[in-house]
């Protein structure tokens, strides 16, 4: 198939596409748009696998979610899944402050980000980062920054990789950008307006779009469980949001995240 689009974060692999997951491949190949589907946790990232095995649009992340699953990072499970080529990058890893800012639970985060940071160092794969700050903070991101910064020292342009749904503004965005990382932008983007601005001012060059499927539907689809093929409706609010024509702006998102991934 020709791929025109690639959803940089979905989750395939949930249960929410059990009954039809075959239909929203369908409606994918069709609109030619592929996806990576991102695992949370051990077993996640395991079905992730699976499906980018059966499916030739679609390739998997393999991580632990900072708060989502309170696994630990099974090393040895994950060095049996990145032999296989359709792994193209580590996480979703980072930070999640939301829920809980307790110091036990922020130490047992940062080691588990840490785990999967070397990991991918080894690998020399690209990070899927997620980076959820306490409410209205950027606690969580400075601290992901901070720790990423400490690596960068060490293994310079290895490190890199993408920060996933992207909620702050253009001085986070530039410490990121800094460090080799790109940002990437949900369907939240066609029905808030706080984040105009960030994608005006970033260079294509840094952006990808996607859908975090099933999360996050488009303005069109609001109500309605998200899938891969929406992501159609990021790349056009980003081209009329940085006023570049359409062609042109999803033929560069491709080409990012072509060359991030290396897919």
């Amino acid at each position: 198939m020709e791929l025109k689009y690639i959803d940089i974060h979905s989750h395939l692999n949930f249960p929410d596409f059990r009954k039809d997951l075959p239909e929203v491949i369908s409606r994918m190949r069709k609109a030619g748009v592929g996806t990576i589907c991102v695992g949370t946790g051990n077993q996640a990232s395991k079905e992730a696998v699976g499906l980018a095995n059966n499916y030739e649009n679609i390739w998997a992340s393999i991580g632990v979610h900072p708060d989502d699953s309170k696994e630990d990072f099974g090393e040895d499970l994950f060095e049996e899944l990145v032999k296989n080529k359709k792994v193209v990058c580590v996480g979703e890893c980072g930070l999640d402050y939301h829920r809980n800012q307790e110091n036990g639970e922020k130490e047992r985060q940062k080691k588990l980000f840490r785990k999967q940071i070397e990991f991918a160092l080894k690998r020399d794969l690209p990070l899927m980062l997620h980076v959820r700050p306490s409410r209205n903070s950027n606690d969580a991101h400075r601290d992901v920054l901070g720790v990423l910064e400490r690596y960068k020292e060490t293994y310079g342009e290895k490190l890199r990789g993408n920060s996933h749904f992207f909620a702050s503004g253009t001085k986070i965005a530039n410490r990121y950008f800094e460090l080799g990382f790109t940002i990437s932008f949900t369907g939240l983007i066609t029905f808030v307006r706080d984040f105009d601005k960030v994608v005006k001012e970033t260079s294509l060059d840094m952006l990808h779009i996607e859908t975090d499927a099933p999360f996050v539907s488009p303005a069109s689809r609001r109500g309605e469980r998200n899938e891969p093929s929406y992501v159609i409706e990021v790349a056009k609010k980003i081209s009329e949001i940085k006023g570049l024509p359409f062609e042109e702006t999803s033929r560069k998102l491709l080409e990012n995240s072509l060359n991030l991934f290396n897919l």
